[in-house]
């Protein structure tokens, strides 16, 4: 019988860490999601917000917002106020999101009732200010809300996505799972379809820009469409910039009702 030695043992540990090394490097689902959460964003953001609500008949809405997030590393905390047309003038929105994977609290301030309003966790699949993004696409949706599975590579753009399907861990009326082209290395999501119990796209999101701002890409152009209802709602972002010296205080009910006054 050969005899092993020493040298055959190192042979054969070698041989194991090159077969293995590459199972252990493999990408998941939650990691890819977990990445594009975590993408950089910057400690605070200023920016204003065009949205355009294009009902089934082609007729549009505008309205206009001035934007402040601030990011600590735990909580991410936004808040947006409505500054036209004159019926949703002075309407806010305040939204915590929490890096433990916390549900987020969020706020909404009616002028004409002139209260606060929380948003109770069974309305976040509402329609947010009669757009057709939801009170959940206004947060920063947890990576452990979902559970991730990667169905394959595709390029889109000249960007090679991985595609992410994500399945709610809680039963979500508004959809039964998602699926995300999130731009590879670069952790961008170019596109997002919500899927229903039946197999049918009933909401898409589309990302229509994007630039690098400080070293931090920004999405500057996004398009949510229903399809079962053929509206659709379009958000531009302009005047982008971070490191505006904000303080904790600004996100709170109070300035809600104060307005945009830093």
């Amino acid at each position: 019988m050969k005899r092993i030695t020493n040298k055959h043992i190192w042979v054969m540990i070698v041989l194991i860490v090159i077969i293995i090394a590459p199972l252990a490097a493999q990408v998941t689902g939650t990691d890819v999601m977990r990445q594009v959460y975590e993408r950089p964003s910057g400690n605070n953001m200023q920016a204003t917000l065009h949205m355009t609500i294009t009902n089934s008949r082609g007729s549009t809405r505008e309205r206009s917002i001035v934007q402040f997030r601030q990011d600590d590393g735990t909580t991410e905390k936004k808040i947006m106020f409505f500054t036209a047309p004159a019926d949703v003038r002075n309407t806010s929105f305040l939204s915590y999101s929490y890096s433990d994977g916390k549900k987020d609290d969020q706020w909404i301030y009616l002028p004409a009732l002139g209260r606060v309003r929380r948003i109770a966790s069974d309305k976040s699949n509402e329609s947010f200010m009669g757009s057709d993004f939801t009170y959940d696409d206004m947060g920063a949706r947890h990576p452990s809300e979902d559970t991730h599975k990667i169905l394959r590579e595709e390029t889109i753009d000249g960007w090679l996505c991985y595609v992410v399907e994500s399945t709610p861990v809680e039963s979500n009326k508004d959809f039964a799972k998602t699926i995300s082209w999130v731009i590879k290395d670069e952790w961008i999501g170019l596109k997002k379809e919500f899927i229903a119990e039946n197999g049918t796209v009933v909401r898409k999101l589309a990302i229509d820009d994007y630039e690098k701002i400080d070293g931090i890409w920004v999405i500057t152009d996004m398009t949510m469409s229903n399809l079962q209802k053929s509206t659709s709602t379009r958000i531009n972002m302009a005047k982008v910039s971070f490191d505006n010296n904000l303080q904790d205080a600004f996100f709170s009910e109070r300035q809600m009702r104060m307005g945009p006054r830093t």
